[in-house]
């Protein structure tokens, strides 16, 4: 009899004890907004900001609403307004190219390789399009950085990093957010760490981090800051900033703190689950596995492989039979948005010249999200579902 999978693809971890015990102590005291606080009471916010700071190595940090905004508001505090181009990835979701169209830019799409990290060929043909580039680490994948940075340094192209996949990796040692001008992470549900919704900006730039506060919405109080700039450094910026409110609360803050202190235990157990998938699809006629390579240190909070050339017909029939067998799996060659699964062609507010060779890669990329609620042994379950299925529809081509 066909085996069956019965675990869900969306189920998380609870937000673990010391998260509930401090949000709870929030909700009696009543001081939510992060500027509201009593006596000598530093607010969740600021000791966010700190600690992450400090995680990351970074000089300076604000937590902000989601990793949308973080992403917004580093594209404004680098000057992007109005019909200024930007590059960043053809593989990647609708927030970052939605990011770019929110502060009146217009996206530049850069191709994707089969090892789904930017094609850095591509990239250099493109960098004198645009004096920035936000670089999507698109489901966890990071790419050569060193590479990537010499060459956005040589032609003076500024680099934003979205860390929504990538809290918790490296490339060769340095944090993922650590390389570009900022690093904007994701608090969301389905990210490393979970506040429903929310985000995190990094930088050491003092001048940049400044003007992302008084855009985040401070009210001339960033001196309640705890991993920001010298108070000298607002002193013009406060002026000319305009207020466009983002901050994240208390609240929320506080869920995330303990889950931040355990990090890297978390990252180790998605690590964990995606080695034995990855075992389990080694070697599968027809199947892509990406290469990671040594210097990348990932944390797999998802698993992709590509069905590259095959069939639309043939790719759709795997997705239909996995999902009779309870392994949900998403498609980024599909002609439509589907959920959270879109690729450049479907977001029409940012017209993009045809990309055969990305277009290539995107209709053979299949997408799984990767719990922590999944056992090692869901994973060896999934991994036969999936090995099982897509061989058979392989054979019968």
């Amino acid at each position: 009899m066909t085996d069956k999978f019965t675990g869900s693809f969306t189920q998380q971890d609870p937000i673990p004890q010391a998260g509930i015990d401090a949000a709870l102590a929030v909700m009696q005291h009543g001081r939510l907004h992060r500027y509201n606080t009593s006596g000598d009471e530093i607010a969740e916010a600021a000791l966010i900001e700190q600690e992450f700071a400090a995680q990351t190595g970074a000089k300076y940090c604000l937590a902000v609403a989601s990793g949308g905004y973080a992403m917004t508001t580093a594209l404004r505090a680098c000057g992007v307004g109005h019909g200024d181009t930007v590059l960043t990835n053809a593989f990647t979701l609708a927030p970052v190219p939605g990011a770019i169209a929110a502060v009146g830019g217009k996206p530049i799409f850069v191709g994707v390789t089969e090892d789904l990290v930017i094609d850095l060929g591509d990239l250099a043909g493109k960098l004198h399009q645009a004096r920035v580039l936000l670089l999507s680490h698109m489901r966890g994948h990071i790419c050569d950085m060193t590479a990537l940075m010499d060459m956005c340094n040589a032609a003076g192209v500024t680099v934003i990093e979205d860390c929504a996949h990538t809290m918790g990796a490296a490339w060769d040692g340095v944090p993922s957010g650590r390389w570009g001008k900022f690093g904007c992470y994701s608090t969301q549900t389905y990210k490393h760490v979970n506040s429903g919704e929310g985000g995190l900006l990094i930088s050491d730039d003092a001048d940049g981090m400044a003007r992302a506060i008084m855009f985040s919405g401070s009210y001339m109080l960033f001196e309640k800051h705890r991993a920001a700039p010298p108070p000298e450094t607002f002193a013009q910026i406060k002026y000319e900033t305009p207020n466009i409110s983002g901050r994240m609360d208390n609240l929320r803050a506080a869920i995330l703190r303990p889950q931040l202190r355990d990090l890297a235990t978390q990252a180790k157990r998605w690590n964990d689950r995606y080695a034995v998938l990855a075992d389990g699809l080694t070697d599968v006629t027809g199947l892509k596995l990406p290469y990671r390579p040594a210097q990348e240190s990932f944390v797999a909070s998802s698993f992709q492989f590509l069905l590259l050339d095959w069939d639309q017909a043939k790719v759709q029939d795997v997705l239909q039979r996995c999902a009779a067998r309870g392994v949900e799996l998403k498609w980024f060659g599909g002609a439509e948005p589907t959920g959270f699964t879109s690729r450049y062609d479907s977001w029409r507010y940012a017209q993009s010249a045809p990309m055969p060779a990305s277009d290539r890669i995107l209709a053979g990329i299949i997408d799984m999200r990767l719990p922590l609620t999944f056992s090692l042994a869901d994973c060896a379950q999934i991994a036969g579902i999936i090995r099982a299925e897509v061989s058979a529809v392989f054979q019968a081509a």
